[in-house]
């Protein structure tokens, strides 16, 4: 633990008990998408289980190839042992046509292929990251972690966002500011097809963005339209002419018909305004 970086009394308790939780299972293969929870917990199960923990990690093309070269490189640095996997969710109907229980088939049909993986590797649980934050959303993909028994411990164990990303910090975790992230199928407005091809412009989009300095971002698809989320503070930059124009002519370029920038900005979930979910 970093001298610099000071942990309260309840995050040492929930860490403790995290602890104990990841002892408890013996072994463990963690559905590692290489983002702030899952890496804060690969490394606290590594720290405890060894040669016993294996990340399990999805490539699909609702993943961006930076997102799975990170997780290499976490594993690789701290000598984890990693699985890579292949699912395509576009195999499945409901998937494709984005429907609001879209990531319900994705999470079961990724977790059915760990759950195969761990049995293949002597490995008796399977876990995820989700905290204690993601159940104050829709997240209809808990109810396919919850049907095949897969183990949360992070929720287990009360853990918050915030939690996770003060330990991460005094852990010496690079992944402890890394901003939040969400599998591309999340940047389609419910109902309208996804295809690898769409896919790969929102990546190529966001990458673009990434690349200009816009570390928070997400492209959202409407059709033909690009909307661009960005945090407030970076709005006024998005929207000067040099960025501005560098930006529509990319986003024209990948295949999108009109761009436009959010007004209110960035926040997670966004396309979930169109639920009913008491929101």
């Amino acid at each position: 633990m970093s001298d610099n970086v000071e942990l309260t009394a309840d995050q040492e308790n929930k860490l403790k008990r995290l602890k104990e939780i990841i002892a408890d299972y013996g072994s463990l293969a963690v559905g590692f998408s290489g983002g702030v929870d899952s890496s804060f917990l690969i490394a606290v199960a590594h720290e405890i289980l060894g040669d016993r923990l294996i990340a399990v990690t999805g490539v699909d093309a609702s993943i961006p190839e930076r997102e799975v070269k990170e997780a290499k490189a976490f594993c690789e640095e701290r000598g984890i042992r990693q699985i890579l996997c292949t699912v395509d969710p576009l195999k499945e109907e409901s998937f494709r046509n984005n429907s609001p229980d879209r990531c319900y088939f994705c999470k079961h049909g990724i977790f059915t292929e760990i759950k195969r993986i761990a049995s293949e590797n002597g490995i008796e649980y399977v876990a995820e990251g989700s905290n204690m934050d993601d159940l104050g959303d829709y997240r209809p993909g808990l109810k396919a972690v919850e049907e095949l028994s897969v183990k949360s411990p992070l929720r287990e164990a009360g853990m918050y966002k915030a939690d996770i990303r003060q330990i991460s910090n005094a852990m010496g975790l690079p992944t402890w500011s890394k901003p939040a992230y969400a599998c591309l199928a999340s940047r389609f407005v419910y109902g309208e097809e996804i295809t690898e091809e769409k896919l790969h412009m929102i990546d190529r989009a966001e990458q673009f963005l990434i690349e200009h300095g816009f570390l928070e971002e997400r492209v959202r698809m409407h059709g033909n339209v690009a909307r661009i989320e960005v945090p407030p503070a970076d709005i006024p930059r998005l929207a000067s002419d040099e960025i501005r124009t560098a930006v529509y002519d990319e986003f024209r370029k990948l295949g999108f018909m009109y761009v436009a920038l959010d007004m209110k900005g960035y926040r997670t979930g966004s396309m979930n305004v169109t639920l009913n979910t008491g929101k």
